[in-house]
């Protein structure tokens, strides 16, 4: 298999060889301008890798591929408006350089063309293809509808947030993959191990996400440390920390959570409740369950039938994935 950064060259080469240059120009100019923010390419990428994986060149993928980028980027467009996010990957959100009308109408032409991306194949593959990308697509809306509806909760389970992050995440990692597995017309129970494969790394990357929002090193991290602690946001290690405090730190705990946005300093509260996640060790706890998931995850990858050879790039992937700075 190629390396890894040939893959996001093609889909790169190929994104911007897509026209969109239609009217009404506020329809399509947010899709240009959104696919042109970059990011990881990390789920088109494994579409085209899974497809070489079952011996089909990476070229007789790059629908599929882009089908599952331009899905995942409406699914950013409409998330930063349910957000109220100011900025993407360092620029300004399609809502907000255009507006909130805009951006919705743009987001659900997107996911459109994804439909029509998804769709240039071998008409006998289309069955698999559709029944996998729509799974696909209404989990990921269900693990967004999660996610917002913990927000007004007090009552998050461990359990809870894992089946929401598995849904909002990881399901389109495990997709992606299967996606090119169908292409190539790999045998089912392939198929069915490659997404299992895709989903236990992305939670793995999830839960990972969670450990650096707090201990990454800030000049790495790429965004603000902390974020995640500022916003009261229901992670892994503060849900952890809720479970084993005592009554002294679950008291300063929900002090902090209870603060109105205006009414504390921001480094202080980070400070504050770290101490209390240092003392319940709930980073190593956070990066054991990571762990667990990586290696059920590449167990899967391991019993797909073919040669070691063949995976080396997708375990390679994986092990970068893995590796952020802290």
């Amino acid at each position: 298999m190629q390396s890894i950064i040939s893959y996001k060259e093609l889909i790169e080469k190929e994104l911007n060889l897509l026209d969109f240059h239609f009217e009404p120009a506020n329809l399509y100019e947010p899709m240009t301008y959104i696919l042109s923010l970059g990011g990881k390419r990390m789920r088109p990428t494994l579409c085209l890798m899974a497809a070489e994986l079952f011996g089909l060149d990476k070229s007789g993928a790059i629908s599929q591929a882009l089908a599952v980028e331009i899905f995942h980027n409406f699914t950013l467009v409409h998330d930063d408006i349910m957000d109220e996010a100011p900025i993407r990957r360092g620029k300004t959100t399609v809502h907000k350089k255009w507006d909130q009308n805009i951006a919705i109408l743009s987001g659900d032409a997107m996911f459109v063309k994804a439909y029509e991306l998804l769709v240039d194949a071998d008409p006998k593959l289309l069955p698999s293809l559709l029944k996998i990308f729509n799974r696909t697509a209404i989990e990921v809306c269900e693990g967004q509808q999660y996610d917002m509806d913990f927000e007004a909760r007090e009552d998050v389970s461990i359990d809870e947030y894992l089946k929401m992050i598995e849904l909002k995440t990881a399901v389109l990692l495990g997709g992606a993959l299967q996606l090119g597995a169908i292409i190539a017309e790999a045998p089912v129970h392939d198929q069915e191990l490659i997404y299992a494969f895709g989903k236990n790394i992305g939670l793995a990357f999830q839960l990972q996400d969670d450990i650096l929002d707090v201990y990454a090193d800030p000049e790495k991290f790429g965004k603000q440390v902390g974020g995640d602690i500022i916003s009261n946001k229901k992670t892994f290690l503060l849900l952890k920390a809720l479970e084993l405090a005592d009554e002294n730190q679950k008291e300063e705990l929900n002090k902090w959570i209870d603060l109105p946005s205006g009414d504390f300093d921001p480094e202080e509260k980070v400070n504050a409740v770290k101490l209390i996640f240092d003392a319940l060790n709930v980073k190593d706890l956070a990066q054991t369950k990571m762990d667990e998931y990586f290696q059920v995850g590449m167990e899967a990858l391991q019993k797909v039938n073919v040669s070691k050879e063949k995976k080396e790039t997708l375990e390679e992937l994986a092990e970068q994935l893995m590796v952020r700075d802290i």
